[in-house]
């Protein structure tokens, strides 16, 4: 499998500097570092540091080439952004099929992605250096992205297929795990309650406790949750008793 330290992202021919440095915070948010930039128009730029809004870094390593040849240099397979569906012998793709291809690579394989200019895109000169063509599916009717937007999609869809690593559960609240028995004793403690209170008929239950069930157990309760649900159903016991 490959890694995000062998993809290369190439723009080529950029003509406002913010796009760049916009793109290096969308490449740095998903753990792309690798920048080349063919002929910038205006390079390097103040504008393009404060789009760049910490990627600094990023922007400092971005390798700056006269040519799309010398920016493909040493590389294996090249994907070519465009936005037209254009009449080439290039196989066409989208991001995820693209990134799928990508990972199945050998582990030493060099790969670029490459980018065009913001309202033009890449010529069918610089599309004939391309091994494949990646579309982005859209809007018919409006389909036009912001490069910046494309090199997102394109860093989102490598971050989740190489390193898919999110937060699971809830930030910054540590949550004590319960059972099965704990789960056992909630619903008696809901049966009883609701008999109790007249909400639940036992000579006539229909499926009231089963859809309970059902429902705690997609919510994945905690310890403090569980807690939480007992001391209500105690609550309603006391009222009803006065």
């Amino acid at each position: 499998m490959n890694t995000l330290d062998n993809i290369r992202f190439v723009l080529v021919g950029t003509t406002h500097p913010g796009n760049i440095g916009a793109a290096a915070r969308a490449m740095k948010t998903m753990g792309l570092t690798n920048l080349h930039l063919v002929t910038p128009k205006i390079y390097p730029s103040a504008e393009a540091t404060a789009r760049a809004s910490g990627a600094d870094d990023v922007l400092a390593r971005a390798v700056v080439h006269d040519t799309l040849d010398a920016a493909l240099a040493g590389c294996q397979q090249v994907y070519g952004m465009s936005a037209r569906l254009r009449h080439l012998p290039v196989p066409v793709v989208n991001p995820r099929e693209a990134v799928s291809r990508i990972q199945q690579s050998p582990d030493d394989t060099q790969i670029a992605i490459v980018f065009g200019r913001e309202h033009s895109g890449l010529s069918n000169e610089e599309l004939d250096r391309c091994h494949h063509l990646v579309n982005i599916p859209a809007n018919i009717e409006y389909s036009s992205l912001n490069l910046a937007a494309a090199v997102q999609v394109l860093a989102y869809e490598l971050k989740m297929s190489f390193d898919p690593t999110i937060v699971v559960g809830r930030i910054g609240e540590e949550r004590e795990a319960i059972d099965a028995n704990d789960l056992e004793h909630l619903y008696g403690h809901f049966e009883q309650t609701l008999t109790a209170i007249g909400f639940l008929d036992p000579e006539n239950p229909r499926n009231l406790m089963r859809r309970l069930r059902r429902l705690f157990n997609r919510a994945e309760l905690d310890r403090n949750e569980l807690q939480i649900l007992h001391g209500i159903l105690r609550a309603a016991e006391v009222k009803k008793g006065e």
